[in-house]
């Protein structure tokens, strides 16, 4: 397994479908990006610019139930890709000690992880990345970051409207 960072979130054009991008840690140097649903990109930008709603979105609602119950959240792991189809895992501890892995979608499980006060780790599969990853030249990755950053500071709830 391989550790990764989350970059941000952004909407590709011309098409406007919105991705996550994920960075390998250490000196790897490759990118995953994965295409996400327009709802899980808002509830990550949500998390990431601290944004309060006045309801609780589904992801804040699965994380007190979690915090309500006990049970931490370990790490997400990017499981397989099959078929154009990313799949991940959240693995999660309860108060005995045990531990429980629940199938998700990649997008779910970051816009639960990043809920959380600590940061919860994030993995891929040595395969995923291997077929997916993304390794962008020093300039290039350079750029993508402060793109991301810069949308992160100008997106608004209405931009992931469908």
């Amino acid at each position: 397994m391989i550790r990764l960072t989350l970059v941000g979130v952004r909407v590709e054009v011309p098409t406007n479908q919105p991705m996550v991008l994920l960075r390998e840690d250490g000196d790897g140097g490759r990118h995953l990006p994965i295409f996400i649903g327009n709802p899980e990109a808002t509830a990550i930008v949500f998390a990431l610019n601290e944004m309060d709603t006045p309801r609780p979105m589904t992801h804040d609602l699965f994380k007190n139930v979690l915090d309500g119950l006990g049970i931490s959240m370990q790490k997400v792991v990017i499981t397989e890709l099959r078929e154009g189809t990313f799949y991940a895992e959240l693995e999660m501890l309860d108060a005995s000690g045990t531990v429980h892995r629940v199938s998700s979608r990649p997008s779910d499980a970051i816009a639960l992880a990043v809920r959380f006060d600590e940061q919860v780790p994030i993995f891929a599969e040595d395969a995923v990345l291997e077929e997916a990853g993304v390794i962008f030249d020093k300039d290039d990755e350079e750029e993508q970051v402060a793109e991301f950053r810069e949308f992160l500071d100008q997106v608004r709830p209405e931009d992931f409207a469908t």
